[in-house]
């Protein structure tokens, strides 16, 4: 049974401060527009035959679609367009209405997020174009396409292509729920100001659903100090200030810092982590949310986040089935194609 294939593109994506005060890379939109065209070619080949897109003011998707509209219907969902996070929200919410089956969405820790909160079960493929970069993946398009294609073409099972991420659900007191991807960090700020997590003498606490040693950002940190993998089924929590331990991590890409790590801890599944204001909560790279003095929230993390395709794994399912071998007719037919 075929579903649609979702693509949520972030015009704003790998553009913000942190190309000015760090040496993050920069990916434009003619960039974004090329990995949309790429990634369509190899749904195409999969068995993709509908898109639903998010509308967005740069018209990434739209345009991309353009080149090969004789080979899939494609159409855009009732998404808002206010240039800022609740058009992400909203447009995630509108591709789970419609339908897909798969998603690939362009952008960094923060868009996917986003995407998250509208649709937490999403079933995705993340095409890293952003700042932080840790829970999308650097692939090559054509075939991250392919494999979101025998998904929604139901070649490939989500079960058998896909795992679920861990996430960190915020309870703020008195407010809406947030959550975390990635990491949710305490910091000693006041204002969420240009969001970009830069000051790391202001760090308090982190909590982790992975520590990589081979990534940028907070989560540097713990991989630094206590690496662990997203397979595992724990987090990790670090108790951040002056008087600890110091550790040289990149805390965005290009800058690092030196972070005094007081103590480390491996936090179970379930476990609540409770934090009071006044401070800044920052979640996947960005400061997001101010607790007022006295004003509480809890931490807790799961294995409940989205499920994210496994590219790899997905094309060796497919070349062992010979889902791309072609008889004789067929392959007769493409050769004259």
């Amino acid at each position: 049974m075929t579903a649609p294939l979702g693509i949520a593109v972030n015009p704003a994506s790998g553009k913000d401060i942190r190309r000015l005060v760090a040496r993050a890379s920069v990916f434009d939109n003619q960039e974004k527009r090329a990995i949309v065209r790429r990634a369509l070619v190899g749904a195409i080949h999969a068995g993709a035959q509908e898109v639903r897109y998010l509308p967005d003011s740069h018209e990434i998707a739209r345009s991309a679609l353009l080149e090969v509209e004789d080979a899939l219907s494609a159409e855009a969902v009732d998404a808002p367009r206010t240039g800022s996070v609740l058009d992400t929200v909203a447009g995630a919410r509108a591709l789970a209405d419609a339908g897909c089956g798969a998603v690939l969405t362009l952008g960094g820790d923060g868009t996917n997020r986003a995407f998250v909160l509208g649709w937490r079960d999403a079933p995705l493929l993340p095409i890293s174009t952003g700042t932080n970069n840790v829970f999308p993946v650097l692939v090559e398009a054509t075939l991250a396409g392919a494999a979101a294609g025998l998904v929604t073409s139901g070649r490939i099972p989500l079960a058998e292509a896909a795992d679920r991420a861990k996430a960190i659900s915020v309870t703020v007191e008195g407010e809406h729920d947030d959550i975390a991807l990635i990491d949710a960090v305490v910091t000693a700020e006041r204002f969420v100001g240009s969001r970009a997590l830069l000051a790391g003498e202001m760090l308090r606490l982190a909590l982790l659903t992975r520590a990589d040693p081979a990534a940028a950002g907070i989560t540097s940190i713990g991989g630094l100090v206590r690496p662990l993998g997203v397979d595992e089924d724990c987090g990790l929590l670090l108790e951040l200030g002056p008087k600890g331990d110091p550790v040289a991590a990149p805390i965005a890409p290009g800058l690092y810092q030196t972070i005094g790590v007081e103590a480390t801890r491996v936090l179970a599944f379930d476990e609540d982590v409770e934090v009071t204001g006044p401070c800044v909560l920052a979640f996947d790279g960005e400061r997001e949310r101010v607790l007022k003095p006295g004003q509480m929230a809890l931490l807790r993390l799961a294995r409940n986040g989205p499920w994210v395709i496994d590219v790899a794994r997905t094309m060796r399912l497919a070349a062992e089935r010979g889902l791309y071998r072609l008889d004789g007719a067929a392959r007769s037919k493409r050769s004259a194609g």
